[in-house]
């Protein structure tokens, strides 16, 4: 592993921090189900537990998403030194790994994903939620461009 990987490593790091360190903010000063306005009318802090993925696709289906899970960073692992020396790529790759990490210690600790960003016209998400969407624009883009050659 090249230091090309710390970037990687080092991003997936601190999304993992950053994302668990919220969600437990969250959850020790908003009560569940509660919601507190942080720009009022546009976004706010509510804290709901999710039992299934994004959009709120297979709900209650824990241990099918922890097994997603595992799957993906199985993936990471065994393909890590093919990661591209692309620093958009590590960058995907940091996000991807962060994101799917702090997920899944909810589902394994507490049952469920903890979400609180609200948009009230979209679902309810989480630091780590965001981490993965970036992380699969970033590759998908990197697969679109460059993939090929």
């Amino acid at each position: 592993m090249g230091k090309q990987f710390a970037l990687a490593s080092f991003l997936a790091l601190i999304v993992l921090l950053l994302d668990q360190l919220s969600k437990w903010g969250v959850s020790r000063i908003i009560a569940l189900g509660d919601s507190v306005p942080l720009i009022p009318s546009v976004v706010y802090l509510t804290h709901i537990r999710n039992t299934g993925a994004g959009f709120g696709l297979f709900q209650g289906r824990q241990w099918l998403l922890i097994w997603i899970s595992v799957i993906v960073l199985g993936v990471i692992f065994y393909l890590w030194d093919k990661i591209p020396e692309k620093k958009y790529v590590q960058i995907g790759v940091g996000f991807i790994l962060g994101g799917t990490l702090g997920n899944l210690i909810d589902r394994l600790f507490y049952g469920a994903v903890v979400d609180f960003i609200d948009f009230r016209f979209w679902p309810a998400f989480n630091v780590a939620d965001s981490a993965l969407t970036i992380g699969a624009i970033l590759l998908g883009i990197y697969f679109i461009r460059d993939g090929k050659k």
